[in-house]
């Protein structure tokens, strides 16, 4: 005995899907179905119930269509399992160390090319730590700190 598959199309598009009498609904969090959701509905439920299934379409004028509906001959892959991979280790970045002095205490300091923020210390030293790949895209290989509030302006060429 094949699925019994009912679609009440009501007079704003929607659609209305039950099987066997059990109402079928879309994913959640989905928009409700529409009339350009049909084939799309129908191609589910197929592949849901690995079967033919008898369709019956009630449109909002009282018009009655009924159908039998094979699936789709194209069959997807299922999905492989995942395998679970052990992360590839990373190797640290080089760091380039820069240092700068006569900022007032906890002031932000930029760091140019400004790629960051960091924070002077409390005795108004401040030190920036920028990976070599950072610090080689300037092409004058000029980096410098520059204090947010104290104006202090410090430019390093990191080798």
């Amino acid at each position: 005995m094949l699925p019994q598959v009912v679609i009440t199309v009501a007079p704003t598009g929607t659609l209305t899907v039950t099987v066997d009498g059990e109402p079928v609904a879309p994913e959640p969090f989905a928009p409700a179905w529409r009339r350009e959701d049909f084939a799309r509905v129908l191609d589910q439920l197929t592949d849901t119930h690995r079967s033919a299934v008898r369709v019956e379409v009630r449109e909002a004028d009282g018009t009655v269509f009924t159908d039998i509906i094979t699936p789709s001959t194209r069959r997807r892959r299922p999905a492989p399992d995942p395998t679970p991979d052990r992360p590839a280790r990373q190797a640290m970045p080089e760091l380039v160390v820069l240092h700068g002095a006569g900022f007032v205490p906890g002031e932000d300091v930029a760091i140019a090319v400004v790629i960051a923020h960091g924070d002077a210390a409390p005795d108004g030293t401040m030190r920036a730590l920028l990976t070599a790949e950072q610090a080689g895209a300037s092409p004058t290989r000029e980096v410098i700190l520059l204090g947010r509030v104290s104006g202090t302006l410090t430019i390093g060429h990191p080798g």
